[in-house]
């Protein structure tokens, strides 16, 4: 089971690095890695066991995140009554609107402890390719919320952390006809 303890934090060049590809079919050990970050997450969101193992609440990882260098993501969360239960091996945009999105509390993550305050501003809707754990490619179409937390958890596929998106002059600035997202 991983904990907070497994969780790499900001300052960690694995954070800052671009991930490696996943050979397809995925091997044994990557599907049994994906199990082990969907668990977290769920887990996460268990107030019993995230009391009992201390964790902090998520509802995406990756494989950065936990010290392996690949493209593995997962996803886990409630949005407007929807489950998004994701296990995504070498996930990428393919398309994305125009339409910028931010979420009105800003973005928090796992590998970062403290809170960094402005408006990390994405696409409001995005196309994700990607493979599952059977190795089959699927296509996937996100919109809002769903969209940025995806966008988040790809962006650690390349080493990007979502405060390089704050402006720096103006954290606080939305972009004309941009999104808030409550």
């Amino acid at each position: 089971m991983l904990t907070m303890k497994d969780i790499v934090l900001d300052g960690d060049p694995i954070l800052r690095s671009r991930t490696k590809s996943v050979p397809i079919p995925p091997t044994t050990e990557d599907i049994q890695t994906l199990e082990k970050m969907l668990e977290f997450l769920k887990n996460s969101q268990d107030e019993e066991i995230r009391e009992k193992y201390q964790l902090r609440a998520g509802v995406g990882l990756a494989a950065p995140q936990i010290g392996i260098s690949k493209q593995l993501i997962a996803i886990y969360f409630h949005d407007e009554d929807e489950l998004y239960e994701y296990q995504l091996i070498n996930p990428k945009i393919i398309s994305h609107s125009v339409k910028k999105a931010f979420l009105s509390g800003g973005e928090g993550c796992l590998s970062v402890d403290e809170e960094i305050k402005g408006y990390v501003v994405r696409h409001a809707r995005i196309t994700v390719k990607a493979y599952n754990v059977k190795g089959e490619q699927i296509k996937l179409k996100f919109r809002g919320y769903p969209a940025i937390v995806i966008q988040h958890e790809i962006d650690h596929l390349k080493g990007i952390m979502f405060y390089d998106y704050i402006n720096e002059e103006n954290p606080f600035h939305i972009p004309e006809g941009a999104q808030m997202i409550e």
